[in-house]
């Protein structure tokens, strides 16, 4: 795994082993942010299940300001701490080892609100759903914010999505893997 483009293009990243991860693959990562791309500048960025941490320094790389980073295993954290390391970007970066609903509720309690936001859950939960559901009610996105949601199971997610003040404004299909686009619904 590696950064794609940006400041840190070509950078190798640590990934974790095993089963319990699945890295978002280059050409699903390629097509997200050129879709996103202009959106990056100067933003502040929510990378929930963050894995590796790929997505939010792959933001870095291309412009964002501030990335929060997620995960509640220790291993990932470790990953995670070493690839913040190897980019030097740890002024740039809130590292969260602890429970997406934990995480959410801090991020509320310190006022946070963020331009983009990643979420790739494991897909076999209902993560996606409780998280963006979260997210809508405690307006942690900013008006013309963005959340990407990486799923294998459209309809599902689809059905079980509790919108809010978020509207799915795009759908796009990568072999199995599908990211639905959410925008700040402007009321």
């Amino acid at each position: 795994m590696r950064i794609i483009s940006g400041t840190m293009r070509g950078t190798k990243l640590y990934t974790l082993e095993g089963i319990n991860t699945r890295p978002t693959l280059d050409r699903v990562k390629e097509a997200l942010f050129s879709k996103i791309n202009f959106r990056l500048q100067e933003a502040n960025v929510l990378d929930l299940f963050s894995g590796s941490g790929a997505l939010g320094l792959e933001a870095l790389s291309r412009g964002a300001n501030r990335a929060v980073l997620c995960d509640s295993s220790r291993d990932a954290i470790k990953i995670i701490n070493q690839n913040i390391e190897k980019t030097k970007t740890k002024d740039k970066i809130l590292l969260l080892n602890c429970d997406y609903k934990k995480a959410l509720e801090q991020l509320h309690i310190n006022k946070e609100q963020f331009d983009v936001i990643f979420l790739d859950p494991p897909y076999k939960t209902n993560f996606a759903e409780e998280a963006t559901k979260i997210i809508s009610q405690n307006k942690l996105i900013k008006e013309n914010g963005i959340i990407i949601l990486e799923t294998d199971d459209k309809e599902k997610v689809i059905k079980n999505l509790d919108t809010g003040i978020l509207e799915i404004t795009d759908v796009k299909k990568y072999g199995r893997v599908y990211l639905l686009f959410l925008s700040y619904l402007n009321i």
